[in-house]
């Protein structure tokens, strides 16, 4: 049971970069590659707080969210709305993802800095595997996070607004809706969540500055999995790659688990081209 655990817990890390890139699509049917990156940076804040400058936990959060959130919003003007098309994005925002790795290069190096939990360390065995505090309210937090949205995305005005624009922005400016600042608050506040979900992720992951191209790839594939713009199909794609690269690492060994990942990918993508939780549009020509 300890495999499936620990794939659960690295899966919520997946998971949460999926609800990064799912959200951004819904604003602007594209992706911002370099969310991944905003999450790393937010976990070197996070050790640069508890463990250089020692500031209270709320302290940390607040710095770490409050920063990833101007980046992202410094990001959106000089990598998204200066430039037209989801191609030309896709460019833009690996270009950022890219200037982001060698900052953290610059700033704190390359060396592999460990993150301490916030709250309790202990380990607990539940269903005769064992798991950490911190990889239960990371689980928690993750499930209880994309509830929140889905639930928001279909209950509130603003949610509805955006479901609008992924259908159809043309239709959704001419219906009065301001697409350019919805869009904008939409992409800040993925840098928003990802400062304040990186002192939990930390833990989990440590600090080093090649964790954001890992983190795009598996966060990528969960998207693909779930199906792009469902954010129960990206929490639940998180977790598929997390627990394949877990127990493929522990009943086949080490070299495996990527190539584990893609194969269950390619497997899913050929049942279900639109993905698990995807859907397929029809348009009459």
């Amino acid at each position: 049971m300890t495999p499936i655990w620990s794939g659960l817990s690295i899966g919520a890390v997946y998971a949460l970069v999926a609800i990064g890139y799912t959200v951004v699509y819904i604003a602007y049917t594209t992706f911002n590659f370099a969310h991944a990156q905003l999450m790393m940076f937010a976990i070197f804040i996070s050790y640069w707080g508890f463990v250089v400058s020692d500031l209270p936990v709320v302290v940390v959060f607040l710095i770490a969210a409050v920063g990833v959130g101007l980046i992202a919003l410094l990001e959106e003007f000089i990598a998204i709305r200066p430039v037209k098309g989801a191609h030309a994005h896709l460019v833009t925002t690996l270009g950022m993802a890219t200037l982001l790795d060698g900052a953290t290069r610059l700033i704190w190096g390359d060396q592999v800095l460990k993150v301490p939990p916030v709250g309790s360390d202990a380990t607990w065995t539940i269903l005769g595997g064992r798991i950490g505090a911190v990889e239960v309210v990371l689980i928690l937090s993750v499930i209880a996070i994309a509830a929140a949205l889905t639930l928001y995305s279909r209950r509130s005005l603003t949610g509805l607004a955006l479901l609008a624009m992924a259908e159809d922005r043309d239709a959704a400016l001419l219906r009065g809706i301001n697409v350019k600042f919805l869009a904008l608050g939409a992409f800040v506040f993925t840098g928003v969540l990802a400062g304040l979900t990186g002192p939990l992720v930390g833990p989990k992951t440590f600090a080093v500055a090649t964790l954001g191209a890992a983190l795009a790839l598996k966060g990528f594939v969960a998207v693909a999995i779930g199906g792009f713009g469902s954010l129960p199909g990206a929490v639940i794609g998180g977790f598929v790659v997390g627990l394949v690269e877990s127990l493929s690492g522990r009943w086949l060994g080490s070299a495996y688990p990527t190539i584990m990942v893609f194969v269950v990918l390619i497997a899913i993508l050929m049942l279900k081209p639109a993905g698990l939780f995807g859907t397929t549009k029809e348009r009459v020509v």
